[in-house]
């Protein structure tokens, strides 16, 4: 256990959203996803969980649904309800939401469920859940989780409280601590999480990371990171994806479009400038790009950050 203590004391985790929600009517979005990691806790009705072609998974109240960051699922809320996909959920959100912001209304009212998007990063650059490559799954009945979700909730919607940045961090990391010891406890995804834990002990790759970090709108080719790792350019790309399964240049990216979506959410910078901040001289093949991976494009996607944080 001594190794993934240390993995949990390397972990940056950071709260970034946060709601009580009722929802209006069925509905199913077909290709849900976050850029962050997403909790849902299931208070009141139905929501299911569909993987590829395999049959819906449903939650029962007082479960919780766990979408790690980029990953894609089919999300159905309530039953035989209308199907959106994610782009065309995103602007008719409020035909199917509502958000409630009344502290003593979270967990209570019909057809309701809470949810908070959080970053879990090891050494503060590596998504720590999305390096794992796990599908979304179902934690059932955990007390311990809907304490803290509900907790986490609470807090976020309350103005005033004293203390609130900090007690939501603190809880926040509490939850990050139970999904781990849930994967542990179940004996799920042990193999990811060993492989995961032996890559982050070679001093070559966290070179890699931080200066891909630092250097995120720069020249970060195979050749750069040979010169960072002390490893041959012929060798960098395979010594990368053997100890992490992914190539460094899809790696790159993702990091890349990561930080767009955090300037669209954060800074009135232009799309243009944001994608010449991080490496796209060219607007357009950073627009198609982002669309690719996100399934939005770069203006819905801040204008969907935008409302979500109202």
């Amino acid at each position: 256990m001594e190794d993934y203590n240390k993995i949990i004391e390397s972990l940056n985790v950071r709260f970034l959203k946060g709601r009580n929600i009722t929802m209006l009517q069925p509905l199913t979005i077909t290709n849900f996803y976050e850029v962050e990691n997403a909790i849902f806790l299931l208070h009141d009705g139905d929501i299911s969980l569909t993987l590829g072609n395999n049959e819906p998974i449903k939650a029962r109240r007082g479960d919780v649904l766990f979408i790690p960051a980029g990953k894609q699922a089919r999300i159905g809320y309530g039953t035989d309800g209308t199907e959106l996909n994610n782009e065309a959920f995103s602007i008719h959100r409020d035909e199917y939401f509502k958000a409630n912001f009344a502290p003593e209304s979270v967990g209570e009212g019909r057809n309701s469920f809470s949810y908070i998007t959080f970053e879990a990063k090891i050494f503060d650059f590596v998504n720590f859940f999305q390096s794992l490559d796990i599908e979304p799954f179902i934690i059932p009945q955990n007390k311990q989780l809907l304490r803290l979700l509900t907790d986490v909730v609470i807090e976020n919607i309350d103005e005033k409280p004293i203390g609130k940045e900090r007690m939501i961090r603190l809880k926040t990391e509490e939850i990050v601590i139970e999904i781990i010891r849930h994967l542990l406890n179940q004996k799920i995804f042990i193999e990811q999480l060993a492989n995961n834990i032996a890559y982050f002990k070679d001093p070559r790759l966290i070179e890699i990371f931080n200066y891909i970090k630092a250097y995120i709108g720069g020249d970060l080719s195979n050749k750069v990171l040979a010169s960072v790792a002390d490893v041959s350019e012929d060798y960098v790309g395979q010594y990368f994806k053997l100890l992490t399964g992914i190539n460094p240049q899809d790696y790159i990216e993702y990091q890349r479009m990561e930080k767009a979506v955090e300037l669209l959410r954060t800074s009135k910078k232009s799309i243009k400038d944001i994608g010449n901040d991080i490496g796209y001289k060219d607007t357009a093949y950073f627009c198609r790009r982002f669309k690719m991976m996100f399934g939005i494009s770069a203006g819905k996607m801040r204008k969907r950050e935008t409302l979500m944080n109202i």
